[in-house]
């Protein structure tokens, strides 16, 4: 990462500052990782919940005596759950300030994740790039993995957003 100040904090007075939440296009540097913390815990209520609030109906998420008869074992958390919490996790030191998300590329479900895993997520600024139609304002891709409490990859992806450039105000 490189040793450039953030603008975390914006000073409003004397011994006062202001809390800022994101970054902006010109705090990130191709090549800087930012591991995203804290983690998040994976409850039963968050996979029958969001599996239900998706319409994800497939008994292997919600049904436990189905689960039992997989491969599995057990009930596996639904991959949008996984998807949506390292998204969540990677928002604040990425995209807090985006003005769109551009889209995401290259989806990679890699390992299963299971009620009571911790998810922790770390994203790489892949690139960089001022808008060309939209002056003030940049495109940022990066690449997010989600990572479960062995360090394990669980999940990854890259992201484009679009993002305002500093302003003095």
């Amino acid at each position: 990462m490189t040793d450039k100040p953030l603008s975390l904090l914006k000073k409003i007075g004397h011994q006062h500052y202001q809390e800022s939440h994101g970054l902006h296009y010109d705090d990130f540097t191709v090549g800087d990782i930012y591991e995203h913390r804290p983690g998040r815990t994976i409850t039963e209520a968050d996979n029958t919940w969001q599996s239900l609030i998706n319409l994800n109906t497939h008994p292997l998420h919600i049904d436990h005596a189905y689960a039992a008869t997989t491969a599995f074992g057990k009930p596996l958390v639904s991959s949008l759950v996984t998807f949506s919490i390292i998204g969540g996790l990677s928002l604040a030191s990425t995209s807090a300030r985006a003005i769109a998300n551009l889209g995401w590329n290259n989806i990679k479900l890699l390992k299963p994740v299971f009620i009571g895993d911790t998810l922790y997520a770390r994203s790489t600024v892949m690139a960089k790039r001022p808008s060309a139609t939209r002056p003030g304002e940049g495109i940022v891709t990066i690449q997010t993995h989600g990572l479960n409490q062995h360090q394990k990859t669980v999940l990854s992806w890259e992201r484009s957003f679009l993002i305002s450039l500093k302003t003095d105000d």
